[in-house]
């Protein structure tokens, strides 16, 4: 499997047949391009941690929009293939692949995007958890349904979506098997938005050149506050907050966006 990300510092990379990089200003577009379903494997997973390392590393990078290719699917979830011999070794290692790859996501530094095109379904709906936000198109439907296979969700689904949705509908989901449309997706709070069949991807580029427009210093400092209300009690970053606006004063994109705001002109991020 290649790991050398070179040819996608200008503009596009193939990163393992099964997962494609682009630059789009300062946003990095990543296509699951896995038919039919644009399931995950072994390598994609590996795949898609690298190449979301590698973004972390980028300075020039301050969003990324992940989607799946084609019509149909954004992502059907694990290959179940894959466990059809009922190897332990193998799903231990695909387990690990799993919270690896969507850790890796939800870690990224910077504001991430689903783009969802289609069926976003166990392993495809925890990848769009994994994520800040979520854009679902019209046809989309979402779903865990491991129990109907005697599986688990294994990529953090069960507490994402919980999180995000509330226990009752996170048991819906998950214990009942309920699979749900797009419409119901955005109004039970599972996705931020729901737009015409074919343009979650623009929508989502959108959104990600907004919130590109922000210092990435401090989006890089306020999502982990963000973030920990789901481990701590609000009271207790209280202080942190204060740290971080105190911390963020410092920094040269925090002089340049305040210069800016006062010249009417729009800011030159340096990410530093």
């Amino acid at each position: 499997m290649r790991t050398a990300l070179e040819p996608y510092q200008s503009g596009f990379f193939d990163v393992t047949h099964k997962l494609t990089v682009e630059k789009h200003g300062h946003t990095a577009l990543i296509t699951i391009n896995h038919p039919p379903a644009n399931s995950w494997d072994r390598e994609s997973l590996i795949g898609l941690k690298q190449v979301v390392e590698h973004l972390d590393r980028d300075d020039e990078i301050y969003a990324l929009v992940i989607t799946g290719q084609g019509e149909r699917f954004f992502s059907a979830g694990a290959d179940l293939q894959q466990f059809a011999e009922g190897d332990p070794i193998r799903a231990q290692e695909m387990v690990r692949r799993f919270g690896e790859a969507f850790e890796a996501l939800r870690d990224f530094r910077g504001v991430s995007i689903a783009a969802i095109n289609g069926f976003a379904l166990g392993g495809g709906l925890e990848c769009a958890l994994a994520c800040d936000l979520r854009i679902a198109e019209e046809q989309a439907e979402l779903g865990l349904p491991d129990a109907a296979f005697g599986l688990s969700p294994c990529g953090g689904g069960t507490q994402a979506l919980a999180w995000l949705v509330g226990e009752g509908w996170a048991k819906r989901m998950i214990l009942c098997g309920e699979r749900i449309r797009a419409d119901t997706a955005l109004r039970i709070g599972l996705v931020e938005q729901v737009c015409p069949s074919g343009e979650s991807r623009g929508h989502a580029l959108m959104l990600a050149a907004r919130a590109a427009q922000q210092s990435p210093v401090a989006i890089r400092a306020i999502k982990p506050l963000i973030d920990g209300a789901r481990k701590r009690l609000p009271e207790s970053f209280r202080a942190a907050e204060r740290e971080t606006f105190l911390r963020l004063f410092d920094a040269a994109d925090t002089r340049e966006g305040i210069q800016a705001f006062l010249e009417k002109r729009e800011p030159r991020w340096r990410n530093r």
